[in-house]
């Protein structure tokens, strides 16, 4: 009995062995690390649709800060260590520089060829989300003033107001924030205008934030009346829970932002990571990024109140996206930065300023 047992159980291993194995290839396809900037409670409906279409892959999804993004990534580069198949983030300079530097890999489709212009470059950088930047203001705490809808008209309210707006306008640390430093920079190359409305909100106490959501809870709790160069999609997501809030699309112009993905050279997973990309650029990721995201979609077939074609339809200014490629490394270059950070400084600090200085020729008065 116990010679027929041992004949069994070695029958059973072989048969084992002969049958077919997973290719490791085919395990590897099944797995998607995803580094990104945006926060995992707004993505989920987009990992909850890929999950439907591909079941078998599964997503590891690690929401960070687009430096520590950006730091992380290298980290694990130079290091040989694991890293992420994709990254997402809206710190398009930073994206830019990972590319040109010779980190991400190339993905070409008809889905990614249909992105507008603006939104790809080289076939490595894709723009999958379309986000207006926008000055958000506390309806109650406004009484009965109109909201400035331009930045003269912001300018000229700080000058005029100067006791009702101190302390109660909040916007991005341009030091601390990747995101917004890529804005500050990008409002400097759209003339001078914006340069005297940094300095009228230093003179007013302006409050600065990591992000866009730090400054929506205070306004939304009464602590600011106001913030400058917000993500337009998160300030709608507010409003849509009730939040007292009010969105301007600044008249004069009104910046656009898009969520950037590249796929690394490095990712360890790379059939998964082309599929996921294909899925966020593709109409059924477009869609389900506009109406269960509720972001702004990139794709201009894509219908709705969080689609590009609505935001066009409510805006009042000119839009202007910021274009994917190689101008978005000007202020990358470390004395470029330092020189802008220390003026940037200056005109947010009054007790550093000593004399007028000028944002590479936008001269502060």
């Amino acid at each position: 009995m116990t010679r027929l047992r041992s004949i069994l159980v070695l029958m059973t291993v072989f048969i084992a062995g002969c049958a077919p194995q997973p290719d490791e290839s085919d395990v590897a396809a099944r797995h998607v690390v995803i580094y990104s900037t945006t926060d995992l409670e707004s993505f989920q409906p987009v990992l909850d649709d890929y999950k439907l279409l591909r079941p078998d892959v599964d997503v590891e999804y690690i929401a960070l800060d687009a430096g520590p993004l950006y730091e992380r990534f290298l980290g694990e580069v130079r290091r040989g260590s694991s890293t992420a198949d994709l990254l997402l983030s809206s710190a398009m300079d930073l994206q830019v520089k990972l590319v040109n530097d010779g980190f991400a890999a190339n993905h070409d489709s008809a889905n990614a060829r249909a992105l507008p212009a603006w939104a790809k470059w080289r076939r490595q950088a894709f723009g999958v989300t379309f986000e207006p930047v926008v000055m958000v203001y506390n309806k109650k705490m406004l009484g009965d003033r109109a909201p400035p809808r331009s930045r003269s008209e912001l300018l000229s309210a700080l000058k005029n107001e100067p006791e009702f707006w101190r302390g109660r306008i909040g916007t991005y640390d341009a030091e601390r924030s990747n995101a917004g430093y890529l804005l500050v920079t990008q409002d400097v190359l759209q003339g001078e205008t914006f340069a005297v409305l940094l300095q009228a909100m230093g003179e007013v106490d302006v409050k600065k934030y990591d992000n866009t959501s730090a400054i929506l809870d205070r306004i939304a709790s009464g602590h600011l009346i106001a913030g400058y160069n917000l993500l337009g999609s998160y300030a709608r997501a507010r409003i849509d829970h009730g939040a007292p809030l009010m969105i301007v699309y600044p008249e004069d112009y009104t910046l656009a932002v898009s969520r950037t993905a590249i796929i690394p050279v490095a990712a360890p997973h790379p059939d998964a990571a082309h599929s996921f990309l294909e899925y966020l650029v593709s109409i059924r990721g477009q869609q389900v990024l506009t109406t269960r995201s509720k972001l702004n979609a990139v794709r201009r077939e894509i219908q709705g109140p969080y689609a590009q074609s609505g935001v066009f339809d409510r805006e009042l200014g000119a839009i202007r996206p910021i274009a994917l490629g190689p101008g978005l490394l000007v202020y990358l270059d470390q004395q470029k930065r330092e020189r802008f950070l220390d003026t940037w400084r200056r005109a947010m600090s009054p007790a550093l300023r000593a004399e007028p200085r000028s944002i590479d020729g936008a001269t502060a008065q």
